[in-house]
């Protein structure tokens, strides 16, 4: 296990205080947190709960790891957060090995807060006083899981939200603390709706560990929440998962495109002229037209449009990108793709 202290001497950090306006908690009734998170949603929640005055006594994040062709070593966008803000860093390799349980017992966390963390053991989670809470970004219990806002969007949802909860022995089933709702708005792709619910979500923390503190809480079951239809999942989602499949109607493929917009992008196979290219597709429009074409079929004039035939109505693509080649605009692709209707996507 590495731990990363912030300095060598590891002078205590002066946490800076609430916004003005803001209602805070008395030095008596702020708790010793331990933070447990990875990516950039997760920075987002912990530089909230440090403006917020809390004592975030230490961060648990994944261990760096050699990213890019020149494989070098890259850190965590919560460890490079947490050591500017003067916060010691634990990176286990394994979230039972007893070092690392030992050592974060010695940090005497009063509560323990998750954001886009992995699966904790129970040996992990009961250590705090107060227990371990995690931010989810959905309603639960609709799309547990790994991926809810790229299942949201696939799934054509007009809402979602954020959920609070104590994290219990099944991953994502514990009692729910707070939640928000929060619009999906039809421009919304993957990394528009993820930058919304981050701050969102940051804000309902907060909200969160100020109820636990005060003890003005009362967690409910998610049995409570489940009504007659059935739950939405959000497992994790593999390159494989991300083929397009052109015998669906228009709506449904524009809906699976910006559900994986940015990240990890959905793509497909272009057929022609002796050769098979694989594409990227970062956005599109569903136009509703019908024909009579092969689903794969490009209509296109080939300077401002391309369409795709779908198994309803056409995929209008706006932005794609071919492999080893940069993203464009359907208008700059076509300016180096000529006769794109000698070619098909492959269904």
């Amino acid at each position: 296990m590495t731990v990363v202290l912030p300095s060598e001497d590891n002078t205590p950090f002066a946490y800076p205080g609430p916004g003005e306006g803001e209602e805070t908690l008395s030095d008596a009734e702020k708790l010793r947190v331990v933070f447990m998170g990875t990516p950039d949603f997760a920075v987002t929640s912990l530089k909230s709960l440090i403006d917020d005055g809390q004592q975030v006594v230490a961060v648990v994040t994944a261990p760096d790891k050699p990213a890019g062709r020149g494989r070098t070593m890259q850190t965590s966008p919560v460890k490079d957060y947490a050591l500017a803000s003067g916060i010691p860093v634990l990176q286990p390799m394994n979230l039972k090995d007893n070092s690392f349980v030992e050592s974060l017992r010695s940090y005497k966390p009063d509560l323990q807060v998750v954001v886009a963390f992995r699966m904790l053991p129970e040996k992990v989670w009961e250590i705090a006083k107060t227990g371990t809470i995690n931010l989810h970004a959905s309603l639960l219990p609709q799309y547990r899981g790994a991926a809810p806002i790229n299942w949201a969007l696939i799934n054509g949802e007009t809402k979602t939200g954020v959920t609070t909860f104590f994290i219990n022995r099944e991953i994502d089933t514990g009692e729910i603390l707070m939640q928000e709702e929060v619009d999906i708005l039809p421009e919304d792709n993957a990394g528009t709706l993820h930058d919304r619910l981050k701050i969102t979500g940051s804000k309902l923390l907060v909200s969160t560990v100020h109820a636990i503190a005060s003890g003005s809480y009362v967690p409910k079951s998610q049995s409570a929440f489940i009504k007659a239809a059935s739950l939405k999942t959000a497992p994790k989602i593999s390159k494989e998962d991300c083929r397009i499949n052109w015998e669906l109607a228009a709506g449904d493929i524009n809906n699976f495109i910006r559900g994986l917009s940015p990240y990890p992008t959905a793509w497909s196979e272009l057929k022609g002229d002796g050769r098979t290219i694989t594409v990227k597709i970062f956005s599109s429009e569903a136009i509703d037209e019908s024909h009579t074409l092969d689903c794969g079929s490009i209509v296109s004039d080939g300077h401002t449009y391309l369409m795709v035939a779908t198994g309803s109505g056409f995929s209008g693509i706006r932005e794609l990108q071919l492999a080893g080649k940069k993203r464009l605009k359907v208008t700059e692709f076509l300016k180096g793709f000529p006769n794109p209707e000698q070619y098909h996507f492959l269904v």
